[in-house]
């Protein structure tokens, strides 16, 4: 049974209505009744309509308002452009496959793109139609801008909806409950004890599609960079701080200690930048912090015994902890100050810092450029589809032949199931709307002012209860709003709304045939095959960081420092990860040759991580008979992925002491086998559960390492483990009783 709206939305709804309504007819009756200028008016009338229902723009009416006169100009050039390809059908067609694929691919660019795009077509829609009448694109201008200003006016003005909280208020609040739940840790009798399922639900709570969608920084400058980077470090932080709280406790730790409470200063001080009561300083103190922790932990004097190997687990736990405080720290000077440089971190983990506007904006259309991509898929569906409607209305010379394409664009959907089930609704309330329409024509008759004082209730109604109750509603109550529009244009006779319920019926039958030719199966089939490719890609990685996180201290960093932590590349799962501007060095065995292997690897899987985490934020939006315990968990599919980038940014840049002795050399090889062995495996999704779980490391094998190695190798182990829990949880089943040493959260690169 689907979910009623509750009284906030419904009121939210009219206040909606009420201000399109408002913008709309006055724009409306002065140019009609007053001026005597029809094309004005019907303009007038329609760029409300436009950006306030089509077109509902995220945000505070504030923020609407600037949005709606920011895209005024791009609205004025497609009227311009729509009226001049109007010459003919064909190149009418040509126009409309090249604005349908270019908008709808602008989605990609941020909540405001995405949702000025079908606003936006609908007037190049409303221009490509005949008559071709170019002398008239001076009053269709005049009646876009009237339009525009009284919406945006009215937006700011008549009921306006109040500001939603910034996404940088919500990690704000997030690190001031991390703060808390670090100083608990230590014991600090002034911090409120914080439960781990308190600190999950939070970093569940930061995800991008947890925000209304005019607060995602999902652009591709760089503060919307920053601040998605920093919401992902902090769920990390706040899933790693969860994990510390479930470990069994250890002995004491001065290092720990000390470390966890720069945590809780840095992130304090973090949250503070963040509503900005004070400056955003750098991440210079952490890193001290975590420099000096590096350099004074070691191995326990008995490592043989239970206790030693918790201490180390929980030293491993710390770190992470401490690597994504840092990353945040540093994200948000960023946000905050682009040009701050980065310290001590790798230049590739932030390499949107130094990089320009446009090549920044480059960087991500080109990264979605692949027939893999969903944003790629989407918007040649949608051109394909309006390009084939065009040339339908044009080659049959349909009446009113605009509304096909309007059908096309509000009733398509990414698969063909939904549009089907879209389209059948949509039949029902237009045939229902058509029959009411024509009621009213003949009861009417001539009579033009039972028109002019019908339209403003029809449309108060239309524009409220058909958002709210589906495309059944919605194309009814639009039919009839259009029909008390049109009869005061023109005098019109019941065939009004014969041709518009032949005009959707003819819409809707090309998006459902564009949704069973092109990718029918949306995003569900997508996910699968983008989730299995990038498994495979992660495999070659895995052992390549094992190795280089244990062969050894490293080089000097590129920031400068000898740790230089690489923290966490990738950004979470439902959020786009952020595009490489350089490949990454993740020292490797076998020389120049190797580690360009693992420079490839690297590059691939980062790339692949960030298609499949499209195809995912796509299916969590699409319809679905299964529910998630049916099948595959994508979501800890792309944990995994994630978590492997974490290692092979952060394990090869804190790896401590001598190489490791044949013996443990001989374990990391076999352990690094069994989890790409099982990536391999997971990744063709069988129908059974895997049992996946690693070779554990032997007591007397870690006996005989150097104390000053043994740590890089726990790191190694707890990361490897980590990932086994992943592709356990990935696989759709999972095992209730596995140990508390299994869960992926306790990694040391817990994402």
């Amino acid at each position: 049974m689907p979910r009623r709206p509750s009284l906030s939305e419904s009121a939210r709804a009219g206040r909606r209505a009420l201000r399109v309504t408002v913008a709309a007819a006055v724009g409306f009756y002065p140019a009609l009744h007053l001026w005597d200028q029809p094309v004005t008016a019907v303009y007038a009338l329609f760029a409300p309509i436009a950006f306030g229902v089509l077109s509902p723009n995220p945000g505070s009416g504030r923020r609407r308002a600037g949005t709606v006169l920011r895209v005024l100009p791009a609205a004025a050039a497609l009227v311009a452009l729509g009226t001049v390809l109007a010459v003919s059908t064909w190149s009418a067609v040509a126009g409309m496959l090249v604005v349908g694929f270019v908008l709808t691919f602008g989605t990609t660019f941020g909540p405001r793109p995405a949702g000025t795009a079908p606003g936006l077509q609908l007037f190049y829609i409303l221009a490509c139609f005949p008559p071709y009448a170019p002398d008239t694109l001076p009053q269709r201008l005049a009646g876009l801008a009237v339009g525009m200003v009284l919406l945006a006016l009215c937006e700011l003005l008549l009921l306006p909806d109040p500001a939603e909280p910034a996404y940088r208020q919500r990690v704000a609040e997030a690190l001031e409950l991390a703060a808390h739940a670090a100083e608990r840790l230590v014991g600090s009798p002034a911090a409120e004890p914080v439960g781990a399922g308190r600190l999950r639900q939070a970093g569940r709570d930061l995800r991008l599609s947890q925000q209304p969608p005019g607060t995602r920084p999902t652009g591709p400058g760089r503060t919307d960079r920053a601040l998605a980077h920093a919401g992902s470090a902090t769920r990390r932080l706040l899933d790693q701080l969860a994990a510390l709280t479930e470990l069994p406790a250890a002995a004491t730790d001065l290092a720990s200690d000390t470390l966890q409470h720069g945590v809780a200063a840095t992130c304090r001080e973090t949250a503070g930048a963040l509503r900005r009561v004070r400056p955003a300083a750098g991440p210079e103190l952490i890193e001290e912090m975590i420099a000096h922790f590096l350099a004074v932990r070691g191995a326990p004097p008995d490592v043989r015994t239970a206790a030693a190997h918790a201490l180390l687990r929980r030293q491993s736990t710390v770190l992470t902890a401490a690597v994504s405080a840092v990353t945040a720290r540093t994200a948000v000077a960023l946000a905050d100050d682009g040009r701050a440089p980065v310290h001590g971190l790798p230049r590739e983990q932030f390499w949107y810092a130094r990089t320009g506007a446009v090549r920044l904006w480059l960087i991500r259309a080109t990264g979605h450029l692949t027939r893999r991509s969903v944003v790629f898929q989407n918007a040649w569906r949608v051109a394909l589809g309006l390009a084939l409607a065009r040339l339908v209305a044009g080659s049959l010379d349909l009446p009113h032949g605009f509304w096909v394409l309007l059908a096309v664009l509000t009733l398509g959907r990414t698969t063909a199931v939904a549009t089907w089930s879209v389209v059948r609704s949509a039949a029902v309330g237009t045939l229902l709307g058509a029959l009411a329409a024509g009621l009213l024509v003949v009861g009417a008759g001539g009579t033009a002012e039972v028109y002019e004082y019908l339209l403003v209730p029809m449309m108060l109604v239309a524009f409220t209860v058909g958002p709210m109750e589906g495309p059944a509603w919605a194309q009814g109550l639009f039919t009839l709003v259009v029909a008390t529009a049109f009869a005061q244009l023109a005098p019109v006779s019941w065939r009004l709304a014969e041709a518009r319920l032949l005009d959707v019926l003819t819409g809707s039958a090309i998006g459902l045939l564009c949704g069973l030719l092109a990718w029918p199966a949306g995003a569900r089939a997508e996910v699968r095959h983008s989730v299995a490719v990038l498994l495979r890609s992660t495999a070659p990685l895995i052992g390549a960081t094992a190795v280089a996180a244990t062969t050894g201290p490293g080089p000097a960093a590129p920031g400068g420092r000898g740790h230089d932590l690489r923290g966490t590349a990738g950004q979470g799962a439902e959020e786009k990860t952020a595009e490489p501007h350089g490949h990454a060095r993740t020292a490797a065995p076998g020389g120049e040759a190797g580690r360009e292997l693992a420079d490839e690897a690297l590059r691939l899987t980062r790339h692949r991580l960030r298609i499949a985490e499209g195809a995912y934020a796509q299916y969590r939006t699409e319809p679905s008979p299964r529910t998630d315990a049916d099948g595959p968990d994508w979501l800890a599919a792309l944990n995994y992925g994630a978590r492997v980038l974490v290692g092979a940014f952060w394990l090869p840049r804190t790896r401590e002491g001598s190489r490791l002795p044949p013996a443990a050399r001989d374990w990391v090889r076999r352990a690094c086998a069994e989890v790409e062995a099982a990536a391999r495996q997971v990744a063709d999704f069988p129908p059974h559960a895997l049992m996946i779980r690693l070779t554990p490391l032997p007591p007397d094998v870690a006996a005989a390492v150097p104390p000053r190695a043994l740590p890089s190798l726990i790191d190694v182990e707890v990361w490897l483990t980590a990932l086994a829990a992943d592709l356990r949880t990935a696989t759709g089943h999972h095992q209730a009783d596995a140990p508390p040493s299994h869960r992926p959260a306790v990694g040391p690169a817990g994402h």
